[in-house]
């Protein structure tokens, strides 16, 4: 079974092109924002995962559509290269330093998009990233993915530890969720569907 899926996004505001390999190693990010281009680059190795992503979006506003449309679009790729769940964990959670900082998170691959996001993040920009799209990103991805997402900050002082704490944790949570579990049968719910 390939676990694979190409997204393209145009909007006014952005284009977006994403091909995401669960069981790949391809891996590269342009998005024209620095920051989240790191962010990105980690999120596609700590979830073991290939991800390529090309963004060219309005950045003379600031990068909110960019990296919002970027959310979308991986979680819909992310969706739609899981296909019916058959296999796989489904759940998976994670909780790391970064340093002073540390972040938490737990996932639920089950069909219903939520963001539970907690934790306060100064509101600055790092290399052209402004800091509070970390919650925008996550909400996008959950929703595109039809996830249920829990994400915390838990505490730090310096706010480029703090953000990639959180992708960390989301890519070695969403590592677990999305592996291939060699007792499951099927799909992993009593309803029989996890895509609804």
């Amino acid at each position: 079974m390939t676990r694979q899926a190409s997204v393209t996004r145009k909007t006014n505001e952005t284009g977006i092109d994403v091909f995401l390999d669960l069981d790949g190693e391809e891996r590269s990010a342009a998005t024209g924002v620095g920051f989240f281009d790191h962010m990105l680059d980690l999120l596609a190795r700590h979830a073991n995962i290939g991800l390529v992503v090309k963004a060219d979006g309005d950045l003379e506003t600031g990068s909110h559509h960019t990296v919002e449309d970027v959310g979308v679009a991986i979680g819909q790729a992310l969706d739609q290269a899981l296909g019916d769940r058959s296999g796989i964990r489904r759940y998976g959670s994670a909780v790391l330093p970064m340093d002073e900082a540390s972040a938490g998170c737990s996932l639920d691959i089950s069909g219903r998009p939520l963001l539970v996001f907690r934790g306060e993040v100064p509101s600055t920009s790092i290399a052209n990233y402004e800091t509070e799209l970390t919650e925008e990103f996550f909400r996008a991805v959950a929703s595109g993915a039809k996830m249920t997402l829990h994400l915390e900050i838990r505490y730090g002082s310096n706010v480029h530890h703090m953000i990639e704490a959180a992708f960390k944790a989301f890519a070695r949570a969403l590592r677990v969720a999305i592996s291939v579990d060699p007792d499951e049968k099927g799909v992993p719910s009593t309803k029989g569907t996890l895509n609804s």
